[in-house]
């Protein structure tokens, strides 16, 4: 298991799993998001998660056209999750974790990227990360 968080304590974040992938994303909603030039996240079967706290819901139409809701900490802001949503209303058992939440260092760099997404956003001056699969979009899950 491996545990983490927000940047001032009021969510946690229990993971017992595998992620299906690793992805570094150049998308315009990660940057948006986090306010940085990408995001690192795995995705997970949200029934390896276990979420203390309160985390608020953003929902937003994806380039994609997928619905979309992510989740972060109302009070420091830091970015937790995302799903998709289905038409019913509820979010899909893939969920979109975001990497930096989590307190184990050692744990990260056992985790090296699997992908690149979304590589079209990437800003010129940063290089393709090397040994890793190069998607223009959002690739097709297991």
């Amino acid at each position: 298991m491996v545990v983490g968080g927000c940047f001032c304590g009021k969510i946690r974040v229990e993971y017992n799993g595998e992620p299906i992938m690793s992805a570094l994303c150049h998308c315009y909603d990660c940057r948006k998001l986090t306010g940085t030039l990408f995001t690192y996240s795995f995705v997970v079967h949200k029934a390896d998660l276990k979420i203390s706290g309160s985390p608020k819901e953003v929902a937003k139409r994806a380039d994609s056209g997928n619905h979309i809701k992510n989740y972060f900490c109302s009070d420091c802001g830091t970015p937790i999750y995302g799903h998709k949503i289905k038409p019913s209303g509820d979010p899909e058992d893939i969920t979109i974790l975001r990497a930096g939440i989590f307190d184990d260092i050692e744990y990260l760099d056992r985790q090296k990227p699997k992908a690149e997404i979304y590589k079209l956003g990437r800003v010129k001056w940063m290089c393709p990360l090397a040994g890793v699969d190069q998607f223009i979009g959002m690739p097709p899950l297991p």
